[in-house]
């Protein structure tokens, strides 16, 4: 196998950071000394971030995060890649490393969190009886890939996920929950709010989806689609002995794994489509998003308003005749 000369780490560690601010301004500086592209998020609360650098770049960043003592014990998820995954390097401080939002209400995974599960543990205990599986990802993601059986919240923001649990309650009541995220950061306060709530049987995939997927015992089974990522990959493969697409194209319903942002900038919801109904549709998941005066579409394209006007003759054209 060739071997590849980048590396993307992606990582968290809830612990507390003082002077998150300043932090992050020093912080940034070093990355940019090492050459790093990506994003970190840093809080009173920890750090979370994903970067990517060449193997000896990726290896002097985890350098210096070992030699700092609050994160000596730090889990890096490390994948091989062509190239860099980022465009450009930011280090930001903000109030919580992940929002849940629950304000005053809010977990601190180091004091309450679920069992931590190993792949092989989470694996064998979604296959029990009486056992629910829960994605705390936002829908698109779970649209791209997720666990065969798991739950989809219909969330648009992580931070809405305690209202739907809350909402539909009744679906849990009495049952072993699982969940489980991209990296792990988000199920450790997920987790959290759930025994804090009462769920007496919770448990949390250690170390996310991106771990799951190269544990050579398991190899990624029961996994189906691919792992949406916030990097410039967009997507990866988890299940290393079957691949299952499960991602179905906006617009035909079509099996599809490609994802764009609706070119209207008030919406920019995320739209899985062929790159051939990407042109046909303008790359816009209503027709209220086609005619929108914004949309970036008709302006990176160059098309005149005849243009425009015969794309939506066209789309109108097959809508009446799938109607027929």
């Amino acid at each position: 196998m060739e071997n590849k000369a980048y590396q993307v780490l992606l990582y968290y560690k809830y612990i507390v950071i003082e002077e998150p601010e300043l932090f992050a301004q020093t912080h940034l500086a070093a990355c940019k000394d090492i050459g790093l592209l990506g994003r970190i998020i840093v809080s009173t609360e920890g750090i979370n971030g994903t970067v990517s650098g060449t193997v000896e770049q990726a290896q002097a960043y985890m350098d210096l995060m070992m030699d700092d003592e609050r994160f000596t014990d730090m889990m890096f998820k490390i994948d091989d890649v062509e190239g860099h995954a980022f465009k450009k390097m930011h280090v930001r401080a903000r109030n919580e490393v992940v929002h849940l939002g629950l304000a005053e209400d809010d977990i601190n995974p180091n004091e309450i969190t679920g069992q931590y599960l190993s792949p092989t543990e989470f694996y064998e205990k979604m296959q029990q009886d009486d056992t629910i599986v829960i994605d705390a990802r936002n829908d698109y993601e779970f649209d791209l890939g997720h666990f065969r059986g798991a739950v989809r919240p219909e969330i648009k923001n992580f931070r809405d996920l305690p209202t739907w649990m809350r909402e539909n309650k009744e679906q849990f009541e009495g049952k072993k929950i699982l969940t489980y995220c991209t990296g792990g950061i988000r199920c450790e306060k997920f987790s959290g709010w759930l025994v804090k709530e009462g769920y007496e049987d919770v448990g949390q995939l250690h170390g996310g989806i991106a771990t799951y997927g190269k544990d050579p015992e398991v190899q990624g089974q029961l996994w189906d689609g691919q792992m949406y990522v916030f990097d410039e990959r967009i997507a990866v493969p988890i299940n290393h002995v079957e691949h299952i697409i499960v991602g179905k194209d906006h617009f035909t319903g079509e099996p599809c794994e490609r994802y764009v942002n609706c070119s209207n900038p008030e919406c920019n919801d995320k739209i899985l489509c062929s790159e051939e109904n990407e042109h046909l549709y303008m790359r816009s998941c209503t027709d209220e998003c086609r005619t929108h005066p914004r949309n970036r579409y008709t302006v990176e394209h160059g098309l005149t308003v005849e243009q425009f006007q015969d794309r939506l003759e066209e789309l109108e054209h097959l809508r009446q005749n799938a109607l027929a």
